[in-house]
Protein backbone atom coordinates (compact mmCIF):
# COMPACT_ATOMS: atom_id res chain seq x y z
CA UNK A 1 0.00 0.00 0.00
CA UNK A 2 1.25 3.22 -0.57
CA UNK A 3 0.32 6.40 1.38
CA UNK A 4 -0.55 9.66 0.19
CA UNK A 5 1.26 12.36 2.07
CA UNK A 6 -0.39 15.66 2.48
CA UNK A 7 1.58 19.38 2.40
CA UNK A 8 5.04 17.69 3.28
CA UNK A 9 7.91 19.85 5.21
CA UNK A 10 10.97 20.16 7.03
CA UNK A 11 11.05 21.02 10.16
CA UNK A 12 13.96 23.56 9.63
CA UNK A 13 11.21 25.90 7.59
CA UNK A 14 8.94 25.48 10.34
CA UNK A 15 11.06 25.77 13.56
CA UNK A 16 13.96 27.96 11.82
CA UNK A 17 14.93 29.16 15.46
CA UNK A 18 16.05 25.43 16.28
CA UNK A 19 18.77 22.91 15.31
CA UNK A 20 15.77 20.44 13.49
CA UNK A 21 16.03 18.63 10.43
CA UNK A 22 12.79 16.26 9.88
CA UNK A 23 11.09 15.61 6.90
CA UNK A 24 7.16 15.64 8.08
CA UNK A 25 3.61 16.43 6.63
CA UNK A 26 0.20 17.18 7.79
CA UNK A 27 -1.63 14.36 6.95
CA UNK A 28 -1.15 10.91 5.59
CA UNK A 29 -3.68 8.73 4.24
CA UNK A 30 -3.36 5.06 4.81
CA UNK A 31 -5.57 2.77 2.90
CA UNK A 32 -8.98 4.75 4.05
CA UNK A 33 -7.28 6.42 7.51
CA UNK A 34 -6.66 9.62 7.41
CA UNK A 35 -3.99 10.45 10.07
CA UNK A 36 -3.38 14.31 10.59
CA UNK A 37 -0.58 16.14 12.56
CA UNK A 38 -1.59 17.95 15.29
CA UNK A 39 -3.29 21.25 14.67
CA UNK A 40 -2.77 24.34 16.47
CA UNK A 41 -3.31 28.12 15.82
CA UNK A 42 -1.06 28.36 12.90
CA UNK A 43 -1.67 29.08 9.41
CA UNK A 44 -0.13 26.34 7.17
CA UNK A 45 0.77 28.12 4.27
CA UNK A 46 2.80 31.22 5.85
CA UNK A 47 3.48 29.31 9.39
CA UNK A 48 2.45 32.60 11.76
CA UNK A 49 0.64 32.02 15.08
CA UNK A 50 -2.77 33.54 15.35
CA UNK A 51 -4.31 34.40 17.95
CA UNK A 52 -1.63 34.32 20.63
CA UNK A 53 -2.78 34.78 24.38
CA UNK A 54 -6.36 33.45 22.70
CA UNK A 55 -6.98 29.97 22.91
CA UNK A 56 -10.52 29.89 21.49
CA UNK A 57 -9.33 32.06 18.59
CA UNK A 58 -5.99 28.75 18.72
CA UNK A 59 -8.85 26.04 18.45
CA UNK A 60 -10.88 28.22 15.91
CA UNK A 61 -7.89 28.08 13.58
CA UNK A 62 -6.32 24.60 14.52
CA UNK A 63 -9.83 23.39 13.59
CA UNK A 64 -10.44 25.43 10.56
CA UNK A 65 -6.77 23.62 9.85
CA UNK A 66 -8.67 20.21 10.34
CA UNK A 67 -11.29 20.72 8.28
CA UNK A 68 -8.86 21.90 5.29
CA UNK A 69 -6.43 18.89 5.38
CA UNK A 70 -8.88 16.46 5.95
CA UNK A 71 -10.55 18.01 2.47
CA UNK A 72 -7.42 17.81 1.33
CA UNK A 73 -7.27 14.35 1.65
CA UNK A 74 -10.31 13.12 1.10
CA UNK A 75 -12.32 13.48 3.57
CA UNK A 76 -14.10 15.57 5.95
CA UNK A 77 -14.96 16.44 9.47
CA UNK A 78 -18.45 14.53 9.48
CA UNK A 79 -15.64 11.30 9.35
CA UNK A 80 -13.52 11.96 12.36
CA UNK A 81 -13.05 9.02 14.83
CA UNK A 82 -10.88 9.94 17.28
CA UNK A 83 -9.85 13.59 18.60
CA UNK A 84 -7.07 14.08 21.59
CA UNK A 85 -7.26 17.74 22.92
CA UNK A 86 -3.20 19.12 24.21
CA UNK A 87 -4.35 21.97 26.77
CA UNK A 88 -1.51 23.74 28.75
CA UNK A 89 -3.44 24.56 31.37
CA UNK A 90 -6.89 23.20 32.61
CA UNK A 91 -8.89 26.16 32.40
CA UNK A 92 -8.76 26.26 29.06
CA UNK A 93 -11.06 23.41 28.73
CA UNK A 94 -14.71 24.62 28.38
CA UNK A 95 -13.23 27.40 25.72
CA UNK A 96 -11.75 25.14 23.60
CA UNK A 97 -14.30 22.30 23.83
CA UNK A 98 -17.05 24.96 22.93
CA UNK A 99 -15.32 25.43 20.06
CA UNK A 100 -14.72 21.76 18.72
CA UNK A 101 -17.79 20.87 19.86
CA UNK A 102 -19.76 23.97 16.96
CA UNK A 103 -16.94 21.99 14.04
CA UNK A 104 -17.44 18.26 15.62
CA UNK A 105 -21.50 18.74 15.97
CA UNK A 106 -23.43 15.52 15.17
CA UNK A 107 -20.31 13.84 14.80
CA UNK A 108 -19.74 11.93 17.69
CA UNK A 109 -15.91 10.98 18.16
CA UNK A 110 -14.30 9.10 20.77
CA UNK A 111 -12.48 12.00 22.65
CA UNK A 112 -9.23 12.15 25.05
CA UNK A 113 -8.31 15.28 27.06
CA UNK A 114 -5.00 15.92 28.00
CA UNK A 115 -3.44 18.69 30.08
CA UNK A 116 0.85 19.09 29.48
CA UNK A 117 3.79 21.42 30.95
CA UNK A 118 3.77 23.19 27.78
CA UNK A 119 3.53 22.65 23.91
CA UNK A 120 6.37 23.03 20.67
CA UNK A 121 5.98 26.79 20.99
CA UNK A 122 5.22 28.93 24.24
CA UNK A 123 2.50 30.62 22.61
CA UNK A 124 0.38 27.92 21.54
CA UNK A 125 -2.30 26.95 24.37
CA UNK A 126 -4.24 24.00 22.26
CA UNK A 127 -2.89 21.28 19.68
CA UNK A 128 -5.49 18.98 18.13
CA UNK A 129 -4.82 15.52 16.93
CA UNK A 130 -7.41 14.02 14.43
CA UNK A 131 -7.66 10.78 13.12
CA UNK A 132 -10.98 10.31 10.33
CA UNK A 133 -11.48 7.45 7.72
CA UNK A 134 -12.84 7.76 3.90
CA UNK A 135 -15.71 6.11 3.85
CA UNK A 136 -15.90 3.49 1.03
CA UNK A 137 -17.63 5.16 -1.96
CA UNK A 138 -17.46 8.40 -0.58
CA UNK A 139 -17.44 11.31 -2.64
CA UNK A 140 -16.48 15.10 -1.21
Amino acid sequence: MVHKRIRPFNTKETYPEQNLNNDLCQAVVAGNIVFLRGQIGQDLDTRESVGIGDVSAQAEKAMANVKMLLEESGSSLDHVCKIVIYLVDPRYREAVYQVVGRWLKGVYPVSTGLVVSALARPEWLVEIDITAVIPEGYQP
